[in-house]
C-alpha cells in the first residue's frame, strides 16, 4: 500500500483538524458533557456538510465514493479532539453494515439520510452474552402473518442514544443464520434506556417486546447477516483504532509540553533521562499501534473474510492496549493533576477505556485469534 497521502486525502484531514481547534476545544467539549448533550446539532450539521458523514459510501447513495482509507482519516482527527458526536456508531458502524447487507433499492433508499445528516442509523447487535462479537445472537424473530415480531434484547448500541432507526440482528425461523432487520426507533413494543458513558459519550440499551415488523424490513436476504456485521465491524474496529491513535498523539503532545514548563530542582522535568526514556516509550508505542492499523487496513482492501477477521482481532487488541498504555503515562507523568476534570490528558484515557468494552474487548479477541490458529492447526494436520 501507499501511505503517502495524496492532495484530496490532506485536504480531508485538514479540514477535519481546523472544525476541531476552531469548534471542539476542551472547554466547548467540557461543557457539552456538562450539559448531558447526547448530540450537537449544529456539529453534527457541520459534520455532514463537510461530507465526513458521506466519505466512504458510493456516489450512487449520496456518497463521495471513498474506502476506509478517509474513514481512517476522518477518525484520527476525531479522536484528537474527543469528540462526543455518534459519528462511529452511525456514520461508519451503522452505514456500512447498510451498505453490506441491504438490497440495491435499500441503499439508494436509506443511505442518502444518512449521507446528509438527516436521519440517524444504530447498528444493534451485541448482546449480554456475546462479549461484543457479532457471531452470538438470541433475540428472536417469530414469524407473524405480516412478517416478523422481534422478542429480546440489545446492549451497548452505540449512536443509538438518539438514532431514528436501529439495524437489528436476529435469529428467524424461517433461515439459518442472522437476519438484519431495520426497526424504527419509535416502533411500538420497543424501549430505549439511554446509557452515559466513562468518557462522556453516550450509547443505548433496547428491549424488544414482540416489535412487529414488515417482511420489507429484512435487509438483504434472511440468514445472510453476518458477513455483512463482520464487514461493518471491520470498518468500525478501524475507525475505532484511528481514534485511539489520534488520542495517543495528541496525549504525548499535551505531555511533552507539560515536561517543558514543569520545573524541579530549578530545571524542566523533561530533561530528566528517566522521563525521557517514558516518553520515548510511548512514542515507540504509539509507532507500534499505527503499523498495526496500516495492516489492518490493507486487510480490509484486500484479504478475504476469514483473514480479515484475523486482522481485526489483532488490530483490536493491540492498539487497545497500547492506547491504555500511553494514556495512562500521560496521566502519570503529569502528576496528581492529571487525575482532575480539569487536565485533558485524563480525558484520553477515559475514551481508552470506553473503547475496549467496544466491538469486543481485547481479550475476547485474543480467543478468537487463539481459536483460528487452533483451527488451522488441525486443519494442517489433517492434510498431512
Amino acid at each position: 500500500m501507499n501511505f503517502k497521502l495524496n492532495a484530496e486525502q490532506q485536504l480531508l484531514q485538514d479540514s477535519v483538524r481546523r472544525f476541531i481547534d476552531r469548534e471542539y476545544g476542551f472547554e466547548a467539549r467540557a461543557s457539552l458533557i456538562k450539559a448531558r448533550s447526547k448530540s450537537n446539532a449544529a456539529h453534527w450539521q457541520t459534520i455532514a456538510e463537510n461530507g465526513w458523514l458521506a466519505a466512504a459510501l458510493p456516489e450512487s447513495c449520496g456518497g463521495l465514493g471513498g474506502t476506509v482509507i478517509e474513514t481512517v482519516l476522518i477518525a484520527g482527527e476525531l479522536g484528537r479532539g474527543l469528540v462526543l458526536e455518534p459519528w462511529l456508531g452511525c456514520a461508519v458502524l451503522a452505514s456500512q453494515t447498510l451498505l453490506a447487507a441491504g438490497t440495491v433499492s435499500q441503499r439508494e433508499r436509506w443511505l442518502p439520510y444518512v449521507s446528509d445528516g438527516s436521519r440517524k442509523f444504530a447498528l444493534a447487535y451485541s448482546e449480554a452474552q456475546s462479549r461484543g462479537l457479532p457471531e452470538s445472537v438470541e433475540l428472536r424473530a417469530q414469524t407473524v402473518s405480516n412478517g416478523y415480531a422481534l422478542t429480546g434484547g440489545k446492549t451497548l448500541v452505540p449512536g443509538g442514544a438518539d438514532a431514528h432507526s436501529f439495524i437489528v440482528s436476529a435469529r428467524t425461523p424461517d433461515a439459518d443464520g442472522i437476519t438484519l432487520f431495520l426497526v424504527d426507533a419509535d416502533a411500538p413494543g420497543l424501549t430505549r434506556r439511554v446509557l452515559p458513558l466513562h468518557d462522556g459519550s453516550f450509547a443505548a440499551d433496547l428491549t424488544f417486546e414482540h416489535v412487529q415488523v414488515t417482511r420489507d424490513a429484512v435487509l438483504g436476504v434472511p440468514g445472510h447477516g453476518l458477513t455483512a456485521l463482520r464487514h461493518g465491524l471491520a470498518h468500525a474496529t478501524a475507525a475505532l483504532c484511528a481514534e485511539l491513535i489520534g488520542g495517543m498523539e495528541r496525549a504525548i503532545e499535551l505531555t511533552a509540553d507539560y515536561l517543558k514548563v514543569r520545573k524541579q530542582f530549578g530545571v524542566p522535568i523533561g530533561s530528566f533521562q528517566a522521563l525521557q526514556h517514558r516518553m520515548a516509550d510511548m512514542a515507540a508505542e504509539k509507532e507500534i499501534a499505527r503499523s498495526m492499523l496500516y495492516a489492518l487496513i490493507a486487510s480490509i482492501e484486500n484479504d478475504d473474510e476469514q483473514a480479515r477477521l484475523r486482522t481485526v482481532s489483532q488490530a483490536k487488541a493491540l492498539i487497545g492496549r497500547a492506547a491504555r498504555f500511553v494514556c495512562a503515562q500521560a496521566i502519570q507523568l503529569h502528576g496528581g493533576m492529571g487525575m482532575t476534570e480539569e487536565c485533558q490528558v485524563g480525558h484520553y484515557y477515559k475514551r481508552a477505556v470506553v473503547a475496549e468494552v467496544l466491538f469486543g474487548n481485547g481479550d475476547a479477541h485474543d480467543a478468537h485469534c487463539a481459536a483460528q490458529l487452533q483451527n488451522d492447526l488441525l486443519k494442517k494436520g489433517n492434510h498431512a
